[in-house]
């Protein structure tokens, strides 16, 4: 059991595969702290492993938005409030992290493609400590916040691949509306 545990994403928008993630490294740690990469748009940059990652169609969601978000849903999960934290992280800015996260807290990581094994090479030529709770194939990636985002623009339904209190927030906001491509 560590002491401090940080995970991370973009959470756009957060899913039940998103749940697993941070469920599992919180069964690792006392107290979690889930980072919330592209947190505002100044502090983002193109990622060669995963070249999408930072555009606008990417990123529908404020970082405030993804906050609320995430505490909504991991109450609802039952975490209890003093067990975590969110914060922002800028993934792509890794001389920042001193500011948000602590160091000596061990990172955990889902690798699913070379965009996984490149923060596992980042934050380990840190010296971070890392965790990597399994690493699987990209097909084995059952959801993905593209195809979310996707269902939600075409009025598909998705309730049943994001945790009941993000879809709760997804009606509440009219994503769909944000999200519907222009004609």
């Amino acid at each position: 059991m560590y002491d401090t545990g940080v995970v991370h994403g973009r959470f756009q928008i957060f899913h039940n595969d998103h749940l697993d993630y941070v469920l599992a490294a919180k069964a690792k740690c006392r107290h979690l702290i889930v980072g919330i990469t592209n947190p505002d748009p100044s502090l983002t940059r193109p990622e060669q492993a995963d070249p999408e990652r930072h555009s606008q169609q990417a990123n529908p969601l404020t970082y405030f938005e993804r906050y609320t978000m995430v505490r909504a849903v991991l109450t609802e999960a039952g975490i209890p409030e003093k067990d975590f934290s969110v914060v922002p992280l800028p993934i792509n800015l890794p001389d920042l992290f001193r500011f948000y996260v602590p160091l000596d807290a061990v990172f955990f990581l889902t690798i699913y493609d070379e965009w996984g094994r490149s923060k596992l090479a980042r934050f380990q030529n840190m010296g971070l400590k890392t965790h990597v709770l399994w690493e699987k194939a990209p097909d084995a990636k059952k959801i993905t916040g593209h195809e979310i985002r996707r269902r939600i623009a075409e009025g598909l339904p998705c309730d049943h691949l994001v945790p009941p209190a993000a879809a709760a927030l997804v009606r509440l906001w009219n994503l769909n509306a944000r999200l519907r491509p222009e004609t």
